[in-house]
């Protein structure tokens, strides 16, 4: 594994933290899609701007990214050697997002771009609750499909902390 897609069912499901121990465990070098999507005070990016990025950062020869955006996917999928997925229930994701917002109240959290101070809102809970059950079901798919289109390249689900334990010892080995 030197090209490593690390993607999650909902926000708190865990993939920076994962994307970060993984990257310590096997030295590579990890990069978090929401710092180069998010410019200062929440800005989006420019969609070709972000493609253009992902595509730098996949060529190069050794890696982690982590994060969804399905509108890039196919950058990352064609370039990979690894898919993984963390799919955790939506209470823990909950549980995470709330965890995460008293954890870095008024500031940025290390995987985010500067001056992007972590925020809760409902909107955003809404979003998390009203996605969970879709994305769980497309990242399924998309997985099926990665299995089926590269058989040489590997794809690892993982549903709970043990399972993700047991992966970070296991790549350490």
């Amino acid at each position: 594994m030197q090209r490593i897609m690390v993607i999650g069912v909902s926000a708190g499901a865990g993939k920076s933290t994962f994307a970060r121990r993984l990257g310590e465990t096997m030295e590579l070098p990890v990069y978090h899609l929401d710092a180069y999507y998010w410019k200062p005070g929440w800005v989006e990016a420019e969609e070709k701007d972000f493609r253009h990025k992902q595509q730098e950062l996949a060529n190069e020869s050794r890696w982690i990214i982590e994060g969804n955006y399905n509108s890039t996917v196919d950058i990352r999928l064609a370039a990979c050697d690894t898919v993984i997925q963390l799919q955790l229930p939506l209470w823990r994701c909950l549980w995470r997002v709330l965890k995460r917002r008293i954890q870095y109240r008024k500031q940025a959290r290390p995987d985010m771009a500067p001056d992007c101070p972590e925020k809760l809102d409902y909107k955003f809970l809404k979003f998390i609750v009203t996605t969970y059950h879709g994305r769980q079901k497309s990242q399924h798919h998309l997985i099926e499909e990665f299995i089926r289109e590269y058989p040489e390249k590997q794809a690892y689900i993982l549903r709970t902390q043990a399972e993700i334990d047991a992966f970070l010892l296991q790549a350490g080995k």
